[in-house]
């Protein structure tokens, strides 16, 4: 259950489209504060504060670079969101193979041939 709450977090710090911008603007690679701040319509502490809620969610990771923070995307809290979705699609893919598998059975006869269109 620990990954799914991990998953719902993630998800919920990136419902906020500032966030996801933030997000999206570090797939390039690692970004300073300030450099992300020029990226957003929103200030520079507004952008710490997202920067914070992503880093609380598992999604980013920071290092001290001299007087700077530097964000790069955590891998660790992608792979939480990854492992939720493959759970969900490998029960959509079961319940599709359950109602094939029940569909076959219901155009069969009793006999085993198949029924006539």
């Amino acid at each position: 259950m620990k990954k799914t709450s991990a998953a719902a977090a993630a998800l919920q710090a990136l419902a906020d489209p500032t966030r996801r911008q933030l997000f999206e603007h570090l797939r390039a690679g690692p970004r300073a504060v300030g450099e992300l701040a020029r990226t957003t319509p929103v200030s520079r502490p507004a952008v710490s504060q997202h920067l914070a809620v992503l880093k609380a969610a598992g999604l980013v990771r920071d290092k001290a670079r001299g007087t700077r923070r530097v964000y790069e995307i955590d891998p660790k809290g992608l792979g939480e969101i990854r492992a939720w979705i493959d759970d969900m699609w490998e029960g959509a893919l079961r319940a599709f193979a359950a109602d094939v598998e029940s569909d076959a059975d219901n155009e069969t006869s009793d006999t085993g041939a198949p029924k006539s269109p």
